[in-house]
């Protein structure tokens, strides 16, 4: 624990035996010609606390508010007034930390420090008037053979606490190479060696804190918050980190104001008006503790909407401000804590007096413990030595500024830059069983810790208004998911509109500010924050539609084999022999096919189901219209042949009319074959139809094969349509061509509409059109052609002779 001391004790105690140090400190007088008297300029201050030693280091603190006179008389200086008690704790710290080094035997032996500490009042001018002083001494008139501006008494000065006061310091100090080392003054500006090269300090930069602020903020949720600062170096620095860094983390400000104890009251007022109409909850004050207490009065008498306060360590840690009941809940950081016994003095008694407002004897005498101490403060004894060693640097150019050391279990060390390493502890302002607030160290804060594990929160906390609940901060509430955000024209990035995602995207997180596509075959549930698998759809047989088709292509098939079977058994009967019962027979048979071959487009489409249902539509369909032209063309042969000299049946015999059939179905067998050959239809995914699921069908493979198929199948349709018509007017006994006429008026009706119902149907129902078609064009076949004919042989049998026939003919 005193490796660290012991390397600095060692170095110091070699350097203090050189002469100039001696010089340095107690200048001689000469009692020569060369002799030169100094007279001080001004009027000396004397000091709140005071020791003589063998080196005297300086101390200025802002132990009193500020200076106040009543009227401007200029007969009398300004009386201090209002009592720092925190500031008095810093004080005798330093008298604390000398002590020690003077007690101890190893860090300056044979060496006795003194002390000089100054109450700078907060005011700069009496800071800088204070650091002339201590760099010139206390004596008014003095002799000496050196210049008067050759440095006086004070070998080094701890102060000021704010950082306006310690840059004005350091300005005036660093002419005369006189280290000044800090224990509060927290401006980043100050951490810059080129402008202050003889400043140090105990206590984090501001740069730390605010990005501790920044990240404690976003810890807690808050993205749209309110800012106030002190309008100095201290807040304008501190707020300038904290704005930037909550900008990285993306945090909005609602409003930014500047503060400061001498503002008029307009300005104040425009603060105030701030407060009470912004709609942020969290308000982080960067504010020294003396305008901060102006402000929170001023609050007190106009009162806003309760805030969750955010603390720099400059007031949130400072007893005096506990009185202020409406910021109960307040958090923030302060730095760590120790124990430091104090002796009694006059400024004690005054500090006694005040707190508890009342009147010690001339007897009396006040002895404190003060407990919350940093322990940076308290390790100035040791950094005394540092910068007692940086003072003597200056002449031996032999200093070490690697300052590495661990006391009281706590690990010291410094950057580059001379700023310790940023430990903060987490304090939260509570109110106690008593009602009284409470000043609770909840957590810590690291921030050579990893990214993420910076805080470590022990104990609860509490919200403003004595909340349990984490209290919600944002300029809009979260979009939840399934919705994006928009920005609202005209505001920071935290305001914004929650729209739902388009269609086909999701949105799986909270405020998403872009919505992102399901994979192809993928859709967004209702609430669009998940992607489930698209529905996939078909013609099944499960479904009322495939259900009810399947029923009429097997009724059909059923009713073709039905008047098969009642063909087959009155095949003897004239009314079937008197039609050429071999092509009923095989139209019948290719009927049944046709009806049969619509269950194909039914079902999940598979490869072989795809290739089988058109190419079977095709083949049977012309197989079926080729029966019927065949016994069109026997109707019109057979009235031909009876006219005189006619021998037109020997050429259309019953061989004829089979090769007839086989060459027509030869053709569509043909085209079928090219088809699958060189582009056969297969099974896909449709993904265009419908957003939201996928068709299952079969792609034509070949749009041209598809409808050659169709088109030749229309064209023996037209040719066997047209000879029916032409044959309609002959002898009607045994004359198909009326019935022939009207199955194939209704094919090419069926089929006509099929063309545009077919392109413009959507999915599974393109399918169905198809299937519909087929079987309409089916039974308008079946029942035109074949009707009639079962009528006469089931339920009037007496016209089935041939008997009857020709005589109906004859007459």
């Amino acid at each position: 624990m005193y490796l660290g001391l012991t390397r600095l004790n060692s170095a110091l105690v070699s350097i203090s035996s050189e002469k100039d140090l001696k010089e340095r400190a107690a200048p001689e007088v000469s009692t020569g010609a060369t002799s030169v008297k100094c007279q001080l300029q001004g009027v000396t201050r004397p000091p709140a606390f005071s020791m003589d030693g063998d080196y005297i280091i300086g101390g200025v603190f802002s132990i009193h508010y500020y200076m106040h006179t009543v009227k401007h008389n200029y007969t009398s200086l300004p009386e201090p007034l209002s009592l720092d008690s925190r500031e008095l704790r810093f004080s005798r710290a330093m008298v604390f930390a000398i002590e020690e080094i003077n007690n101890s035997t190893e860090l300056l032996p044979g060496i006795k420090l003194g002390y000089q500490i100054h109450d700078s009042c907060a005011s700069v001018p009496v800071a800088v008037h204070v650091a002339f002083q201590l760099a010139n001494g206390l004596d008014q008139v003095f002799n000496t053979s050196e210049k008067c501006s050759q440095s006086g008494m004070a070998m080094a000065i701890i102060g000021e606490s704010g950082s306006t006061p310690s840059i004005s310091m350091s300005r005036v100090i660093s002419s005369f190479a006189i280290p000044q080392v800090s224990h509060f003054a927290t401006c980043e500006c100050l951490s810059d060696k080129l402008q202050y090269p003889n400043f140090f300090r105990t206590i984090p930069s501001d740069q730390f804190q605010a990005d501790a602020l920044a990240k404690m903020v976003k810890h807690f949720g808050w993205t749209w918050i309110g800012a106030v600062r002190s309008d100095s170096d201290y807040g304008n620095n501190g707020m300038a980190s904290f704005l930037d860094a909550a900008r990285k983390e993306g945090i909005c400000v609602e409003y930014s104001e500047s503060f400061y104890r001498t503002n008029p009251r307009n300005v104040k007022n425009n603060s105030l008006l701030s407060f009470s109409r912004s709609t942020a909850v969290v308000v982080v004050a960067f504010v020294a503790s003396g305008d901060l207490r102006i402000l929170l009065e001023e609050l007190s008498l106009k009162p806003s909407p309760p805030r969750q306060w955010i603390g720099s360590e400059s007031w949130v840690t400072d007893p005096d401000m506990l009185r202020f009941s409406f910021c109960a809940g307040a958090i923030g950081f302060g730095i760590q804590q120790s124990v430091i016994p104090v002796a009694a003095s006059p400024m004690l008694t005054e500090f006694w007096e005040d707190t508890f407002n009342c009147k010690l004897g001339k007897s009396e005498k006040v002895s404190l413990t003060y407990h919350h101490i940093s322990d940076t403060v308290l390790f100035l004894q040791f950094i005394f030595s540092f910068f007692w060693l940086s003072q003597l640097s200056f002449y031996s150019k032999t200093c070490n500024n690697n300052i590495d050391f661990i006391q009281n279990g706590y690990h010291v060390s410094f950057d580059v830059n001379g700023d310790p390493v940023a430990i903060y502890e987490l304090v939260n302002w509570q109110r106690s069983q008593s009602g009284s607030i409470e000043l609770v160290t909840v957590g810590h804060y690291n921030a050579s810790l990893p990214v993420g594990k910076e805080f470590h929160i022990n104990k609860d906390l509490t919200w403003v208004e004595g909340g349990t609940q984490v209290p919600v901060s944002m300029c809009t509430d979260s979009c939840p998911p399934g919705t994006r955000k928009v920005l609202q024209k005209g505001k920071p990035i935290c305001c914004y509109d929650c729209i739902p995602c388009p269609e086909g995207e999701i949105s799986n997180a909270t405020d998403s500010s872009d919505c992102l596509p399901c994979p192809r075959e993928f859709w967004p549930n209702s609430e669009r924050n998940t992607c489930f698998p698209k529905p996939v759809e078909f013609l099944s047989f499960n479904e009322v539609l495939g259900i009810v088709l399947a029923a009429f292509s097997v009724g059909g098939a059923c009713l073709a084999i039905t008047i098969a079977a009642v063909f087959l058994r009155h095949r003897k009967t004239p009314i079937v022999r008197a039609n050429n019962s071999e092509l009923s027979f095989l139209l019948l048979f290719s009927l049944t096919l046709c009806f049969l071959c619509s269950l194909a487009f039914i079902g999940v489409p598979s490869e072989w189901s795809c290739m089988l249902r058109h190419t079977a539509f095709g083949i049977t369909f012309v197989l079926c219209i080729s029966c019927v032209l065949g016994k069109t063309i026997v109707v019109l042969m057979a009235f031909r042949a009876t006219l005189p000299g006619s021998n037109v049946m020997k050429w259309f015999g019953p061989p004829q009319q089979r090769m007839t059939v086989v060459f027509f179905t030869f053709i569509q067998v043909l085209i079928c074959t090219i088809w699958l050959i060189l582009s056969p239809p297969f099974p896909m995914k449709n993904l265009n139809i419908y957003k939201e699921r996928v068709i299952l069908e079969c792609a034509l493979g070949s749009a041209i094969g598809f409808w050659a198929v169709l088109g030749y199948i229309g064209l023996l349709a037209i040719f066997c349509f047209v000879l029916a018509v032409l044959a309609r007017k002959l002898p009607d006994n045994f004359n198909e061509a009326k019935l022939i006429t009207f199955s194939m008026l209704i094919f090419c009706a069926v089929w006509i509409t099929f063309i545009p119902a077919y392109v413009s149907s959507p999915g599974k129902f393109t399918v169905a059109v198809e299937i519909f078609a087929i079987l309409a064009s089916s039974f308008g076949l079946i029942l035109c052609i074949f009707a009639p004919k079962c009528f006469i042989i089931l339920f009037k049998p007496e016209k089935n002779t041939k008997k009857h026939l020709m005589n109906k003919y004859q007459s």
